[in-house]
């Protein structure tokens, strides 16, 4: 994940504090049905009742084959097990494929939120789960 944003935006990940095991409240794995890991994604609880998903990645020969829509849901069901009523997220303005696959899950495009507000290379999203 991270050599590919690297490639992508021909720099290394600018993230200042990335998230660790003590600080997401939910890390899932999608696997092939031969146990090999093709996605994940996480949560970042906030505060407000709003979470961020963080880490949102599935290997390039599973894109495609709803994947990611099965992490999305399956994050989406966990924040609302968790009382989350917000989710927002942050991806690039160099992950087209990213962006349209937020938009069609019904995420709204924000202002942009912590670290991601006036960033240029930043796209921001928000959801509110019903």
């Amino acid at each position: 994940m991270h050599s590919e944003l690297a490639a992508r935006y021909q720099m290394p990940d600018q993230e200042t504090e990335p998230p660790t095991a003590e600080t997401i409240s939910v890390f899932l794995i999608a696997r092939d049905p031969h146990g090999h890991a093709t996605g994940c994604g996480a949560l970042l609880p906030l505060d407000d009742g709003t979470a961020e998903i963080k880490r949102m990645y599935v290997i390039p020969r599973a894109r495609g084959t709803g994947v990611a829509t099965r992490i999305l849901h399956a994050l989406e069901d966990q924040a609302r097990r968790r009382g989350i009523g917000t989710l927002v997220l942050a991806t690039g303005t160099k992950q087209p494929d990213a962006i349209r696959f937020y938009e069609r899950e019904g995420y709204q495009r924000s202002d942009g939120y912590g670290p991601y507000v006036g960033e240029p290379l930043a796209r921001c999203f928000t959801h509110q789960l019903s």
